[in-house]
């Protein structure tokens, strides 16, 4: 029997409006040296979107909200030189009196980041040379093209970076705490907790194994502890996208970077991979159209008002989807395949994940 969720999940928010729960997989941790990133967005802006930009120095590809999509704001992404960035709220390490109305400018940091920054090095530099007041109090997660991997604690004057390549484990759970922050005030620890246990466990032998659909399945889309209430459930009303971002090992094409990036209900949507390459090549269906929406966003709304447990459609749709894509991105890797066919061969099969997603949703079981 069909078991309902969503009212599951409606009507017991009891934590700011910006709770994204993330994790950082080092590739020095992983079995094919390839770090991965995701990023579990909740926010009240439910309408997400997918954009490409050229900045100063990369081109790249980010998140954005679907109304505001060229306003210099990116929420998750990817460039060109296979630097990646995201972030979580925090709301235990600013220090100072600056206004709300001068803060919440996380998005406009990593908009600049993408168009500027190759590397770690560059960033921290980005974070030293900006003017402050920064506007931020937030934690942000980094992947290179170099093996970099760290997050960085910031506030509107300083930065505190955990470098994940020497942490032990091999990982890390970042949700809306800081831990060089003040620990009476730390934010989303009951879904910190939730999400280590789900880690620990799909990351219980070394080399990890993991990959994109994993992380999917297993925090974004998991229901774990929903008895007892929704500050221990990972996907909620407010969540409004689920990214996974695979790097690359140091020495590869940066090009060779995916952005998994699931809009809109990720127990009700499909991730779909996406690339920066020359000129943009990202699907229609992602992008804003006349009306500001992404089409793949707006159904995924639509599935949601179902109040049905529809991960199963999920993950019959991604695996054809899968199956698709890496067939010709491990004869691009391996060098069978040029960018430049490659390339080709994307842009004609990228149409196929909407159409699949369409018929699998569309099917009634």
């Amino acid at each position: 029997m069909r078991k309902t969720v969503l009212s599951l999940l409606l009507g017991m928010l009891t934590l700011p409006a910006f709770c994204c729960t993330s994790i950082i997989i080092s590739g020095k941790a992983t079995a094919d040296g390839r770090p991965l990133m995701l990023k579990h967005r909740d926010t009240g802006k439910l309408d997400n979107a997918v954009g490409y930009f050229r900045g100063p120095r990369f081109s790249f590809i980010g998140l954005v909200n679907a109304s505001t999509a060229f306003d210099g704001e990116v929420w998750t992404g990817t460039n060109e030189a296979g630097f990646s960035i995201m972030n979580t709220a925090s709301y235990n390490i600013k220090d100072d009196d600056v206004p709300a109305s001068d803060m919440d400018r996380e998005g406009i940091i990593m908009y600049k980041a993408l168009g500027i920054c190759g590397n770690l090095a560059d960033f921290e530099n980005l974070l030293d040379t900006l003017p402050r007041p920064l506007g931020v109090e937030a934690n942000f997660g980094v992947i290179d093209a170099c093996g970099g991997a760290a997050y960085y604690e910031v506030n509107n004057h300083s930065w505190v970076k955990y470098d994940v390549n020497a942490m032990q484990p091999g990982y890390r759970v970042v949700t809306n705490f800081s831990e060089s922050g003040r620990r009476e005030d730390y934010k989303g620890y009951e879904r910190y907790i939730t999400a280590t246990e789900i880690f620990s466990e799909i990351l219980s032998k070394k080399p990890y194994k993991v990959k994109h659909g994993d992380l999917f399945d297993c925090v974004s889309r998991s229901y774990r502890n929903r008895e007892r209430g929704k500050a221990y459930v990972i996907p909620r009303n407010i969540t409004s996208a689920s990214l996974v971002i695979e790097g690359v090992r140091p020495g590869e094409n940066p090009l060779h970077t995916v952005m998994w990036t699931i809009l809109g209900y990720p127990p009700c949507s499909v991730a779909v991979p996406l690339l920066v390459g020359n000129g943009c090549l990202l699907p229609a269906y992602v992008m804003p159209g006349d009306d500001g929406h992404s089409e793949l966003c707006d159904l995924a709304l639509k599935m949601k008002e179902r109040d049905a447990d529809l991960r199963p459609q999920c993950r019959r749709a991604e695996d054809k989807i899968d199956a698709m894509f890496l067939k010709i991105f491990g004869k691009w890797t391996s060098g069978d395949l040029s960018d430049n066919l490659f390339f080709r061969k994307y842009a004609s099969l990228r149409s196929s994940f909407l159409r699949i997603y369409k018929e699998e949703f569309g099917k009634n079981d």
